[in-house]
């Protein structure tokens, strides 16, 4: 059986595809979806393990690739040949997948918080492992305990400042989830598991932004060291925002994003530069 996602739909205009982050869903993008709405067709996948989607019973069955393809398959059922593909970590991974397997069904890609993969195969198996533990732990533990630790990293650090009913909504949307959902989702498409892309990277046909937080340090490294390795990138990145800019900072993300989505240049590198830290 291959990979399935689910999708739900709004607005009018180009198409435009959303994919969220782990633990996240279609609905995660909240703001930001609805602001994009207005001029789009937004088409916001649950990704494999997911929110609507089924749960992945055989990891090899939805690793990356195979998800691309299940996403490829499942706009073309859409009667969408060719979309913008926006995705958030896990799903800026993915989307970055499509765009390298993919090049004809991507006109333009926007990764926030993204990474080709680890490099380093080393590294790579000491991060399968430990998504092998943390999928294992949700399984045997539950789903409070396990969303109260994983917000709890320093990576989400910064959205302590958010205010306490928002932070309680996306509390609340990731306990909504499933345990066995995200620990198949670890399994099949962990960071770990995945065939590193910066080798593919020149490869890339279409225009990209990279985003990130200011106080996401790691990643505005990545999205740096991505930017140089593709043939049409750029970098913008969102003072005062860490891992979720989406989140953190709605008006500031659309603020990069839609001037990069019209393909309107000039204004895109206004406002990376407006934003940058």
């Amino acid at each position: 059986m291959s990979a399935e996602v689910a999708a739900q739909v709004s607005g009018q205009g180009p198409p435009l595809v959303l994919l969220h982050g782990f633990t996240g869903s279609a609905t995660a993008w909240g703001d930001v979806a609805r602001g994009l709405a207005r001029h789009r067709r937004v088409i916001a996948f649950d990704l494999p393990g997911h929110g609507a989607a089924s749960i992945p019973r055989d990891p090899g069955h939805a690793r990356l690739p195979e998800v691309a393809g299940a996403l490829v398959r499942a706009l073309a059922a859409l009667g969408v040949d060719e979309a913008d593909w926006v995705g958030y970590s896990m799903g800026a991974r993915t989307a970055l997948q499509v765009a390298a397997d993919h090049p004809d069904a991507v006109r333009a890609l926007v990764l926030e918080s993204g990474s080709p993969g680890i490099a380093d195969s080393v590294e790579r198996a000491a991060r399968a492992a430990a998504d092998a533990r943390l999928a294992e732990s949700i399984e045997r533990d539950g789903l409070e305990r396990f969303v109260d630790a994983w917000l709890a990293q320093p990576l989400f650090a910064s959205q302590a400042s958010l205010p306490d009913d928002v932070r309680a909504r996306e509390r609340a949307r990731r306990l909504d989830g499933r345990a066995a959902g995200y620990a198949a989702s670890l399994r099949a498409m962990g960071t770990g598991t995945q065939e590193p892309l910066w080798e593919r990277l020149g490869g890339v046909r279409s225009r990209t932004l990279l985003l990130a937080g200011a106080l996401d340090v790691k990643y505005c490294a990545i999205a740096h060291a991505m930017a140089a390795a593709l043939p049409d990138a750029r970098v913008a990145i969102v003072r005062g925002a860490g891992h979720a800019v989406h989140l953190e900072h709605p008006d500031s993300w659309l603020d990069a994003v839609e001037p990069f989505l019209d393909g309107t240049r000039a204004s895109a590198h206004a406002a990376a530069a407006v934003l940058s830290a």
